[in-house]
């Protein structure tokens, strides 16, 4: 089985792609091999990859707040009901997803809000790839019931009890030769294959083999699903996937 992760940027040199071989495919202790890992992934070779792959994972969110579409639909048609308020909480309540509240609540990481953070950049570049693989007949379904998942390294990584904060940009190479240490000692299964330099070197390569870890987590059942109240906005919003704190 081979399992993609995908660390989108809204520019492809900034976008990192890495693809696991995963072997023994229903074992949950199964090796991981880092069989590519690249930066400068483009739209075809991120379809390419996720058409290959069993599974992708997607560190980019994958939808917007349904209250915020429906709020600049809204204000766009001049048909906007005049609020109670405009304080902090009304705002916040347009600017964050179902998903984000629920990754607060679990890890205490708040995820950037797609609705008013320039990760919104990076979602516009992922909704014209979903386009396309749906022009395709691909699956990919923002709740993750299809062939791939959305992820979020830094609260997955705050799950697993390790650094998810500081290990961004070339000054932090040292936090990442840390962290690269600690994900060994987490995943004696995992075989960097030689791209374990880039991952210290890089973040958005680290991030693209957090992704494909996490997307494998998720497939394998160690991720939580949206509960059934969650379901409906799940499909619209998007759903990240964090692993269980077991």
């Amino acid at each position: 089985m081979r399992v993609a992760g995908v660390d989108l940027a809204a520019e492809a040199d900034r976008t990192g792609l890495a693809i696991l071989n995963v072997g023994e495919r229903e074992s949950l202790n199964a090796q991981m091999t880092i069989d590519e890992l690249l930066l400068g992934a483009d739209d075809h070779a991120i379809r390419n990859a996720i058409t290959q792959a069993g599974r992708t994972g997607i560190d980019v969110p994958l939808g917007w707040p349904q209250k915020f579409v429906e709020f600049v639909s809204d204000h766009a048609s001049g048909s906007l009901s005049a609020p109670v308020t405009t304080d902090r909480e009304w705002r916040r309540g347009l600017a964050l997803r179902e998903t984000d509240r629920s990754v607060q609540r679990c890890t205490g990481v708040w995820p950037l809000s797609v609705a008013t953070e320039r990760i919104a950049y990076a979602a516009m570049r992922w909704a014209g790839i979903e386009a396309r693989l749906r022009a395709e007949d691909v699956s990919a379904a923002r709740d993750g019931s299809g062939v791939v998942y959305e992820v979020y390294p830094a609260a997955a990584l705050k799950a697993w009890g390790l650094q998810h904060r500081g290990y961004k940009g070339q000054k932090n190479s040292e936090v990442r030769h840390r962290l690269v240490d600690d994900l060994s000692a987490k995943f004696p299964n995992l075989e960097w294959n030689g791209h374990r330099d880039l991952c210290v070197a890089d973040d958005n390569a680290l991030d693209a083999v957090l992704a494909a870890i996490i997307a494998l987590e998720a497939y394998l059942g160690r991720c939580e699903p949206a509960p059934a109240e969650l379901k409906s906005s799940a499909r619209r919003e998007g759903w990240i996937w964090v692993p269980r704190n077991d």
